[in-house]
């Protein structure tokens, strides 16, 4: 399996698919990131698109919208979410003081040998152990 370039954080899906006007600009990042990179993700990232898009706040996709999505990006490397990674995800957390979650998208990025998370919830430049991560909204990629 070739390696993902990068690992797409929930957020940026989000954007990719919004028809939301005030929010074009990020769209129109986030669809081309998505569009022109070999990226992978995780099964976390999937179900959390999923509750997101589909959300009462967010009433312009159903659930079976946001799923048409994440079948078409199954194309995509995608890792699992196991026990040892919760575990994994603990230990970092508490290292860079993070949320589990993130601390999850983290292990999950390692564990596919992506180098560079994009997302906008985590620091910008940060590395976190062998993942930097960028918010592709502040330096384009």
């Amino acid at each position: 399996m070739r390696v993902p370039d990068c690992f797409i954080d929930t957020n940026i899906l989000l954007y990719a698919v919004s028809t939301v006007p005030a929010e074009a600009a990020k769209t129109e990042v986030a669809r081309s990131l998505i569009q022109n990179t070999h990226w992978g993700w995780s099964a976390q990232v999937a179900a959390e698109f999923i509750r997101a898009a589909s959300s009462k706040r967010n009433s312009t996709m159903s659930r079976a919208a946001a799923a048409k999505w994440v079948e078409l990006w199954m194309a995509y490397p995608m890792v699992p979410v196991d026990g040892t990674m919760v575990l994994e995800a603990v230990a970092l957390g508490d290292r860079f003081q993070v949320s589990h979650f993130d601390s999850q998208i983290l292990v999950a990025a390692k564990r596919l040998g992506c180098e560079v998370v994009y997302s906008e919830d985590l620091g910008h430049g940060q590395k976190y152990g062998e993942v930097r991560v960028r918010n592709p909204f502040l330096s384009p990629p």
